[in-house]
């Protein structure tokens, strides 16, 4: 029975999930040269709370990180510097 009204309706609400689609930013980071940067870089990055996933491109510096909600550009910045590396200002 509908929980809003009286209407006397099967309430198909509760069946329904909705899923959150995953924030998705890309950072510029200064200094990398190889794959050990980038896998750096990426396992810094990847321990931030609700981090999904990391991709670093060394050729042109860009970090994409896909998270469960917007990050804290704070957060990023300490885990690049953390690995070694400079975040390029926004």
């Amino acid at each position: 029975m509908c929980t809003n009204c009286s209407c006397g309706t099967e309430d198909k609400t509760a069946d329904v999930q909705i899923e959150s689609q995953p924030v998705v930013a890309t950072y510029s980071v200064t200094g990398m040269t190889c794959g050990h940067c980038a896998s750096s870089v990426s396992e810094q990055v990847g321990r931030i709370e609700g981090v999904a996933g990391v991709e670093v491109d060394v050729t042109t510096g860009m970090v994409t990180v896909r998270s469960s909600a917007p990050l804290d550009r704070e957060a990023v910045q300490a885990a690049v510097d953390e690995a070694g590396y400079e975040l390029a200002p926004a």
